[in-house]
């Protein structure tokens, strides 16, 4: 009796142990197998749903402000959706959203007015919005440093740059402008000379203050300070304004670097003015 007691108390006791123990070691690899499973593909998941940022742009092809935005908007990977404005900037349409006339000019619901301007600004909001620092960076100082080449180039250099080129790009001066008046042309000449010759000077302060030894004003990478000055200097292309070796090199870094992104819109620019340069050989 004693045997069998123990025989049968030994063989319950070892079924009872078995199963829970299997079911037991079941439950934490299948946990485990399911969260690997996640892991693995909650990656792939997140990229099929990822989408580009929608972008409403009205620009004009010929313009560098409006190549800047243009630029920015292919490098931060916004899907934008481009209007030609050339001939409607003035239109009744045009008017009641952008009072101004001017391009290049974005749409946005979360804007006050559904629209904002200016080339500097525009980048600047998206950069914000979208969290692009290595655009526009966060970083009090280094911010500062991109906003004022920006501000120095749209006050300082940009007007220097207009005023020798508009007259052989055929562009419009502003009101106050000698190439607007009815000045003689030997005036109108000798004013975008001294322009031309006022270039060199606010150039160089890109060079030795802004970059001070960097590839670009951004550092490593260019920023939407590199981006408003390279576009700048496209035009100079138009009066054979002799560039410094470091702006050309700088030029040609920030196409490398941006690759489509900046070819795409610069070629517009060069190839109007191919256009206007054969034109003027045409009629000379």
């Amino acid at each position: 009796m004693a045997k069998t007691v123990t025989k049968s108390a030994k063989k319950p006791a070892a079924k009872a142990t078995a199963k829970p123990a299997s079911k037991a070691a079941a439950k934490p690899a299948q946990k485990a197998a399911a969260k690997a499973a996640v892991k693995t593909s909650a990656p792939k998941a997140k990229a099929k749903s990822a989408k580009k940022p929608a972008l409403k742009l009205s620009m004009l092809k010929p313009s560098v402000n409006n190549m800047t935005v243009r630029v920015f908007a292919r490098a931060a990977g916004f899907d934008a959706a481009e209007t030609d404005a050339w001939g409607h900037t003035r239109s009744p349409e045009y008017m009641a959203r952008n009072p101004a006339h001017l391009t290049p000019m974005i749409e946005d619901k979360g804007l006050p007015r559904g629209v904002l301007w200016e080339s500097c600004a525009i980048m600047q909001y998206l950069s914000n919005k979208h969290g692009l620092e290595k655009f526009y960076p966060k970083a009090p100082a280094k911010r500062a440093m991109v906003d004022s080449a920006m501000f120095y180039l749209i006050g300082t250099l940009y007007p220097y740059v207009a005023r020798a080129t508009y007259p052989a790009l055929g562009f419009p001066h502003y009101p106050g402008e000698v190439g607007h008046s009815d000045a003689h042309p030997d005036k109108k000449s000798e004013a975008q000379k001294a322009a031309m010759a006022a270039i060199a000077e606010p150039l160089e302060v890109f060079h030795s203050f802004f970059r001070d030894g960097k590839p670009f004003i951004g550092g490593k990478h260019p920023s939407i300070a590199d981006i408003r000055l390279a576009a700048t200097l496209e035009f100079l292309a138009v009066i054979d304004y002799p560039l410094p070796k470091w702006a050309k090199e700088y030029v040609a870094a920030i196409e490398k670097k941006l690759g489509k992104a900046y070819a795409e819109p610069a070629g517009d620019v060069r190839g109007y003015i191919a256009y206007v340069r054969s034109q003027a050989k045409a009629s000379a």
